[in-house]
Parts: C-alpha cells; sequence; structure tokens
C-alpha cells in the first residue's frame, strides 16, 4: 500500500521513491519486477498548517547545518498541522535538532495511522 510518492526522471533513467507501510514487502516486489531497489530512512515531522509553517521547519534546518536531500508532503491534516517527510543526509542529527526545537517528529507506526483514517 503506497503512502505517499515521489517521482523524478533524468534523460537516462527515472527515480520512484515510495513510502509504503511494508517497505521489505515492496522492496521484494519490485526486485521480483526487475527494479533496482534502495532503501531509505527518513524523517517525518508535524509541522503547523498555516502560511510559513514549512519556512519555520526549513528554518531550523538551516541553522542546523542539517542537509536536506529530499521531502515529501502528504495530504494528512488534522488539528491544523501538516505531516512532511524528509529525507537528511544525517537523520539522528535532524531528529535531536527537531525534536529540540519542540517539532513534533513522528514515530513509524504513528505516522502510518495518521494518514490511513
Amino acid at each position: 500500500n503506497i503512502l505517499t510518492l515521489l517521482l523524478a526522471d533524468t534523460q537516462q533513467f527515472g527515480i520512484l521513491r515510495l513510502i509504503v507501510r511494508d517497505w521489505r514487502k515492496a522492496k521484494e516486489a519490485l526486485e521480483k519486477a526487475g527494479c533496482v531497489v534502495t532503501v531509505s530512512e527518513v524523517v517525518a515531522a508535524e509541522v503547523d498548517d498555516r502560511p510559513g509553517g514549512l519556512a519555520r521547519l526549513l528554518e531550523i534546518i538551516d541553522r542546523a547545518g542539517i542537509n536536506l536531500e529530499y521531502m515529501y508532503a502528504f495530504t494528512y491534516r488534522g488539528q491544523n498541522k501538516a505531516v512532511l517527510v524528509f529525507r537528511f543526509e544525517n537523520p539522528d542529527a535532524a531528529i535531536s535538532v527537531l525534536k529540540a526545537a519542540k517539532v513534533n517528529v513522528l514515530a513509524e507506526v504513528e505516522l502510518y495511522s495518521r494518514v490511513e483514517k
């Protein structure tokens, strides 16, 4: 079950990035179909669902010198919050910085329960 995806292409190849509930099953199915698969750790965080919400979070990341490689946005919205999923060069450092700034970093189970409602 695909929760969200990101698609990018070049002249030579395409990259499909997926957030799925069961990454092992997805990896197996994609490899069986002949796809090259890489699994990456991502970080899910809530941001204020208002103008400037994303900017505030990106400022925290920028000030800490954390390298942000790419991000996904979910359609989930609740209690004036939106969920964003980030791929950081150093996920553990990013989690520490975000938590220190009082950003709600979501656990895997919490992320799935929110977006699958």
